[in-house]
């Protein structure tokens, strides 16, 4: 193999060379003890590297289990690095695909790789285990939103779509189910239709509620088989409701996620927050910007809470930006282009 980078490296991840010194080039060889995970670490036709290649702007030719790379010397450094945090992935039996290289690619831009899977460089990994898969933070807020969620009892993850706030709290809920941590999950998020009126929709009320929760739903059948879910929905252990049915309620013993919470009213919002019980953890999940609660002059119940609770002991709070959107890289740079400055 030997190839050269098919297109420019993208200026955010590439480090610029300052006019004052010149470009130092550097060349180094990897070799890995399991050639078995070569072919998954290149990928199908090389489909790895070459995201490597152009992401970085560096040259990777193979040898056998030996890998050369070239290229400027930071870049040389970064990918390096990458490619021995993904052979690491594959060594821990994690799968690969190019979301997983895009976010090792991105964290690598950061000072201490290590302290971003690890809690401390003696400490675990931080990581949630369900029974599908095992999932590893993406970013450097998704390691530090995945410790939050081992602490406190109410968080707040602010962001983005794309970023994995519910999906990483549905994990984390999936996971202490399992375990016994908690005796419920209850998924939940307000029926609010994002700018178009669906108007009637036919049969009975869980007929009439599944579409705005189905999205909880996916991120719940990624985490554990389909068979079980139906059986722990059937016999209440998971429940997956709007807010309006939370109401009157006191929610023990359970993890209890809102989604979509900028769509609250600050009614809503405290009323759901007041449902707090024994051994139970809360997460609501939302984004600010994208607040499609009727009438347009309403504020929205997140924003009210998290100014209110924000400090408070107990309560926690991460903030997502569009750096740490985790789908398609193409996704980021939507969200980006629409809160720009032109937005």
């Amino acid at each position: 193999m030997g190839r050269k980078p098919t297109k420019a490296a993208d200026p955010a991840l590439s480090t610029p060379p300052s006019p004052q010194r010149e470009i130092r080039r550097a060349q180094v060889d990897m070799n890995f003890e399991n050639q078995s995970l070569l072919v998954p670490l290149f990928g199908q036709f090389d489909a790895n590297l070459v995201q490597i290649e152009n992401r970085l702007g560096v040259f990777i030719s193979a040898r056998g289990d030996t890998l050369h790379l070239e290229g400027p010397e930071d870049s040389v450094a970064r990918a390096r690095e990458v490619l021995q945090s993904l052979y690491d992935r594959l060594a821990e039996g994690q799968d690969l695909d190019s979301g997983a290289i895009e976010s090792v690619i991105a964290m690598s831009n950061e000072p201490v790789l290590e302290g971003i899977v690890n809690a401390d460089k003696n400490g675990p990994p931080i990581m949630i285990r369900t029974r599908r898969k095992t999932i590893v933070p993406r970013s450097k807020m998704q390691a530090t939103y995945m410790r939050q969620l081992a602490r406190e009892d109410v968080i707040f993850a602010l962001g983005p779509a794309g970023t994995g706030k519910t999906y990483v709290a549905v994990a984390q809920a999936v996971s202490q189910l399992i375990t016994g941590s908690v005796q419920r999950l209850i998924l939940s998020r307000p029926a609010v239709e994002a700018g178009e009126k669906l108007g009637f929709l036919p049969g009975d009320m869980k007929d009439k509620v599944d579409p705005y929760l189905r999205p909880l739903y996916d991120a719940l059948f990624d985490c554990m088989p389909p068979e079980q879910v139906e059986r722990r929905i059937a016999s209440g252990e998971i429940e997956i409701a709007p807010i309006a049915f939370m109401r009157g309620r006191t929610l023990a013993d359970a993890f209890v996620i809102l989604d979509e919470a900028q769509n609250t009213t600050k009614e809503q919002m405290k009323m759901f927050l007041t449902r707090f019980g024994q051994n139970s953890r809360m997460v609501v999940c939302g984004d600010p910007k994208q607040v499609d609660i009727p009438g347009g002059d309403r504020m929205s119940g997140l924003a009210d809470a998290v100014g209110r609770l924000e400090g408070v002991e107990g309560i926690g709070t991460t903030r997502f930006s569009v750096a740490d959107v985790v789908r398609h890289p193409i996704v980021g740079r939507i969200v980006e282009a629409y809160e720009g400055p032109n937005a």
